[in-house]
């Protein structure tokens, strides 16, 4: 059995960071994947391979609380979700990490600061190319360090709806976005284009294949299996180390061990890896005295709603922009309502199977030609009865309830009405021709929550330095470890705290 100084199970946000955070120290890493590199190929860019039929979606169904059997929107690739995230990279909030009163319950406080995450956001962001304009976001944290990137460029019609959301009196803000767009060997500028949603065979995307594996691998102490699945973690007597790594490669199982063993696998199949390696000493799942393991699920309240224009929108990469206004309230409502930005550019083929039957005479390619796309998130909150499960084959069982909507469909409303005022005379369809879309229980982009950290092992898996309480050579470093989710997308938290796992890890462990 061949032994490391640490085992990475996992290569997104969390795993990738890390990978690359430790590769520099010198030590023997091992880095398991269960999926593959996603090959660069011309249907990386291809709307009908990639949305509609799945291309690069996991091949593998999970059931829902009623037991019905559901794609998830998962990926199983070096990089992980990150391959085909959208690369908007936000810092959560100061008061995301306090108590925060939301309209259906209480959103619980982190047990440690926004001011422990800062410097991490700082590395993560410069790390990931983030560009961005520095305290132009009207809710971001204080930070005297501006962004190293200046922000993306709005193409002539974003920047006219930029301008018209201005003059309503909101404050939009550039999105600070993921991006390595310097030119190498003498290539011309990339033009953004297929981005959100798709992977990236330029590479330009700061994905955590790009800035994370791929640069941890320069190194000769650094090892990537890719199709290595990991069946189980098996303990030593005591159950107080994890001893062997069980993987499954190639139809052969191989143990591997290691003095630390880290797992990043996406918050649904952490929790689902924990709950398969219960043993005597751990008969709930491993590091599971406290039964919070794949509870506490959390995804946001997720909305995708287009407006059709009658002015042309010839945009090639839309996701510019955003608007925080409404982040912790508004005149009207004293609870928060959420997050709202641009998303990439829409085309008809993602319009062929929600096309609105309201619509009469309008083809998808003028749809698609007029159309502009936005985002929406709310937080929801950790619920305990909100839980990863294993049925008894193994399976995974997604329980999932929707809650704190009232916020959510607030501002839906709110983005209604804006679009509504920025010139709805001339600009917008009349009988306002809006496709607006709750992202449903297989949209896991933004899982987190499943193995929660926290000071009080009765009520937390992990620490403050994310080390199981139960188990003290075993990390969680994926969107696991949040207490709550916040209203803005996880991945650029996931990147700072790995970031910070790794300070603590080169300090105090290895």
């Amino acid at each position: 059995m061949e032994h490391f100084d640490l085992i990475i199970i996992g290569t997104g946000a969390g795993g990738g960071t890390l990978a690359r955070k430790l590769a520099p120290t010198g030590k023997k890493i091992l880095i398991l994947e269960r999926g593959n590199y996603i090959p660069r190929e011309k249907e990386n860019w291809d709307t009908e391979e990639v949305f509609l039929k799945g291309r690069y979606k996991a091949k593998e169904n999970w059931t829902d609380k009623n037991g019905k059997s559901f794609h998830p929107g998962i990926h199983y690739c070096v990089g992980g979700n990150t391959k085909v995230y959208g690369a908007a990279l936000l810092r959560m909030r100061e008061q995301d990490f306090k108590e925060l009163k939301h309209h259906g319950g209480i959103s619980p406080a982190w047990d440690i600061s926004y001011q422990d995450l800062a410097p991490y956001y700082l590395e993560a962001e410069k790390l990931y190319s983030v560009h961005g304009l520095r305290g132009s976001d009207p809710t971001e944290p204080f930070d005297e360090n501006p962004y190293s990137l200046p922000p993306i460029e709005h193409e002539p019609r974003i920047q006219e709806l930029f301008n018209n959301v201005k003059q309503l009196g909101l404050k939009p803000f550039p999105l600070p976005i993921g991006f390595n767009n310097s030119p190498k060997n003498g290539d011309s500028q990339v033009v953004l284009d297929r981005f959100d949603g798709f992977p990236d065979p330029t590479e330009s995307k700061a994905d955590a294949h790009v800035v994370g594996i791929k640069e941890a691998l320069k190194f000769e102490n650094v090892t990537l299996l890719t199709n290595a699945y990991v069946n189980r973690l098996i303990t030593d007597a005591s159950g107080k180390s994890v001893k062997k790594v069980e993987v499954e490669l190639n139809g052969e199982f191989i143990n591997y061990s290691a003095n630390t063993v880290i797992v990043s696998a996406g918050a649904v199949n952490s929790a689902a890896l924990l709950l398969r390696s219960a043993n005597e000493k751990h008969p709930n799942g491993l590091a599971n005295g406290s039964d919070v393991v794949g509870r506490h699920y959390m995804a946001h309240n997720n909305s995708a709603m287009i407006a059709l224009s009658t002015k042309p929108n010839p945009t090639k990469f839309g996701k510019t922009f955003a608007i925080n206004d409404y982040y912790f309230g508004a005149d009207d409502f004293d609870f928060p309502l959420g997050h709202i930005q641009m998303l990439g550019k829409s085309d008809a083929e993602m319009f062929r199977e929600d096309a609105p039957s309201f619509a009469p005479g309008l083809t998808l390619e003028y749809m698609a030609k007029h159309a502009l796309d936005f985002w929406m998130t709310s937080e929801d909150l950790p619920l305990a009865e909100n839980r990863v499960t294993l049925d008894k084959n193994g399976n995974i069982k997604l329980s999932y309830t929707e809650n704190n909507l009232e916020g959510h469909k607030r501002l839906q409303k709110k983005l209604r009405w804006i679009l509504e005022h920025v010139g709805c005379e001339t600009h917008v369809l009349p009988n306002n021709v809006y496709l607006g879309k709750k992202i449903p229980i297989a949209g896991t982009a933004h899982q987190c929550g499943t193995i929660r950290f926290g000071n009080n092992p009765k009520t937390s898996a992990l620490n403050t330095n994310c080390r199981a309480h139960e188990v003290e050579n075993l990390y969680v470093v994926d969107g696991s470890f949040f207490p709550s989710s916040s209203a803005v997308n996880p991945a650029l938290t996931i990147m700072a705290n790995a970031l910070r796992v790794g300070d603590h890890l080169i300090k105090e462990v290895l």
